[in-house]
């Protein structure tokens, strides 16, 4: 009995040791380790320092851990902190999720986790994801984040609480209101990120906010992360820079007493949306009453990919979670399909199956009426691809390398392409002569849509993989493929020889084309968008109209819809607007959500009526009517 007594004793004194004591951790963010180069060192000396030298309680890794986010890399990242002789924490950022091969999965089972929340000394440390993942975006907190937070309740013993996220909390992530009223709940302290590579002092609405130094060495400064400590209740940060054979740690450049947070009205509106939030809000749908929301639907889960149809009884998407839903075009659910791993792939519809890529490696069919399996086809890694469906086969790419034809009925291949630099994401235009797609290895492809034999490759002139023709769904029309680039560009090729004719400056990644085929719609980054004339011989005489347009910056890679009459050029903050077709002008706006639009669907019923089906990535499903 005194044994135990003692051991108790000793315990209890320890725990008393514990919260008296100076907690200390070292703040790694931005190592974007790749295979190679100049930042693997640099993490390695920072190691090396941390092993050795300042020795921290625990690490804390802010995101950005990886370059290109690929399997290899972040193997080779965990890896390298594998090293480190303390606990580490590790959230993923936007280059770790946005580029992502297996789909956001390796993130976990590399690491073991999404999210982490862990207490030292009474303080309680909390970290999640921030988005966007497979979609060129602003952040969005994952509404599965944004759910982990609202489920967390207070601990005893517990003094306040530190969150961990890649992005500063302002509106940089689209839906920074929301993630704040979870951190207030949670009796957030101070919040700690990355993402601008330099050390940062800012305030998000009252909640005090830091950013953290990249790991890299440049030019200015060597290598190196910061030290955080607490004591008492104040905590002070200091950076250390780590040279080959010395390091030096600078003075405190923040310190601050973790009190909790005064109470702050916020002046949200009537829709939820903050005074400071800075883009279109929704009193805009007051001002062009003509669209009208039929029903609308929200789903636990993110939805990061578009829609198909069947003709006019149902329409069909797959949430993140790895659900597939269909749904009758009045918005009622009809069935449901889970699936074992997330999707970002839209849905194909032919011969009543509906089939889509899931990143469990897998290409699924289901019979479209019921939802009961047909078939799976399995391929060596993630199927994070838009399957596209012509006279009885479907066509797709993965993140393996190879391409895939197959018979929609059997789901037996037809025939692979085994050549491919990197992983697709995007959906493939087909016809009867080609097959094109992109992927991430700066390459587009042509293939024979019989036999799958390569026709001709054409590249990106730069240097940077993430200048991929990766995300834009490619379009043909007048003999000539039209894909458009984030270099910028919209390039225009010779459909039967990959030869580049020209191409039009402006441009991303979205594209659409008119029901005749006669003219291509492109959305820029910097509030225009543009037609060209399909069979223009240049620039300038393919150039139709070009126009200003009330989104403002904007880099959505979602594809636009055109049904003769007017063009839908959907952004990246939920907005929707349309344009005359003929010179460009703005016929209406409308606010959605406030996430980026997916892929639409367009439909007319029996009596005229016009729809647009549309999801956001933030789980919002709607029908307008206009």
């Amino acid at each position: 009995m005194k044994r135990y007594l003692y051991i108790i004793g000793a315990l209890l004194l320890s725990a008393t040791a514990l919260q008296a004591q100076e907690l200390r951790f070292a703040w790694l963010a931005d190592t974007h380790i790749s295979m190679k180069g100049q930042a693997v060192e640099d993490l390695k000396l920072c190691i090396r320092d941390m092993n050795e030298n300042t020795r921290p309680d625990f690490v804390i890794c802010a995101g950005d851990i990886t370059n290109f986010g690929s399997d290899e890399e972040l193997a080779f990242a965990k890896e390298l902190l594998d090293a480190l002789e303390m606990p580490y924490y590790a959230v993923a950022g936007n280059h770790d999720a946005t580029w992502s091969e297996s789909g956001c999965n390796s993130v976990v089972k590399t690491f073991g986790y999404e999210q982490f929340d862990f207490s030292v000394g009474g303080w309680r440390f909390l970290g999640c994801t921030s988005g966007p993942n497979m979609r060129m975006a602003p952040a969005l907190t994952p509404r599965s984040d944004l759910v982990w937070l609202g489920r967390l309740e207070k601990k005893e013993g517990q003094k306040g609480c530190i969150f961990i996220n890649h992005y500063p909390m302002d509106s940089s992530v689209l839906n920074y209101f929301d993630v704040r009223k979870e951190l207030r709940r949670n009796d957030v302290r101070i919040c700690l990120g990355g993402h601008w590579h330099r050390n940062t002092i800012l305030d998000y609405g009252g909640i005090p906010g830091i950013l953290g130094r990249s790991s890299l060495s440049n030019a200015k400064q060597p290598a190196g992360y910061n030290i955080v400590t607490i004591k008492d209740g104040v905590l002070e940060v200091r950076e250390r820079r780590v040279f080959p054979s010395s390091a030096v740690t600078l003075g405190p450049w923040y310190s601050r007493e973790l009190l909790p947070l005064a109470e702050q009205d916020a002046g949200e509106d009537e829709f939820g949306l903050p005074a400071d939030y800075p883009w279109m809000r929704y009193d805009v749908n007051a001002q062009y009453p003509r669209v009208k929301e039929a029903w609308r639907l929200t789903e636990d889960s993110d939805i990061a990919s578009g829609m198909a149809g069947d003709g006019g009884k149902r329409i069909f998407y797959a949430c993140c979670d790895g659900t597939l839903r269909a749904v009758s075009t009045e918005g009622r659910r009809l069935w449901s399909a889970k699936l074992p791993g997330k999707i970002f792939s839209t849905p194909a519809f032919a011969d009543g199956i509906v089939m889509v890529g899931c990143a469990d490696n897998g290409l699924y069919a289901f019979k479209a009426s019921n939802g009961r399996l047909l078939w799976k086809i399995e391929c060596g890694k993630s199927v994070l691809a838009s399957p596209a469906v012509h006279k009885g086969r479907v066509y797709f790419g993965a993140s393996d390398g190879i391409f895939r034809a197959a018979e929609i009925r059997s789901g037996k291949i037809c025939w692979t392409f085994g050549g491919v630099g990197a992983f697709v994401e995007n959906k493939a235009f087909v016809d009867d002569r080609q097959v094109v797609f992109g992927a991430w290895d700066k390459t587009l492809y042509s293939l024979s849509t019989e036999s799958g034999e390569l026709m001709w490759k054409w590249q990106v002139k730069r240097s940077s993989d993430m200048y991929s023709p990766a995300s834009c769904w490619p379009l043909k029309s007048a003999g000539r493929i039209f894909v458009a680039v984030p270099d910028r560009r919209t390039y225009v090729l010779d459909a039967e020889s990959g030869e580049e004719l020209y191409f039009v400056e402006g441009g991303r990644e979205s594209l659409g084309i008119s029901p005749d085929f006669k003219y291509i719609y492109v959305k820029t980054m910097h509030s225009e968008a543009y037609a060209l004339k399909a069979d223009g011989r240049n620039a300038d005489d393919a150039l139709l109209w070009r126009k200003r347009t009330c989104l403002g910056y904007d880099i959505s890679p979602t594809a636009l819809e055109c049904d003769g009459r007017m063009v839908f050029v959907p952004s990246d903050k939920g907005n929707l607007i349309a344009l005359d077709a003929a010179d460009g002008s703005l016929i209406w706006a409308h606010k959605i959500s406030i996430a980026l639009v997916n892929p639409m669907l367009l439909s007319c019923d029996r009596k005229g009526g016009r729809h647009i089906f549309a999801s956001t990535m933030d789980g919002v499903v709607v029908r307008l009517d206009y």
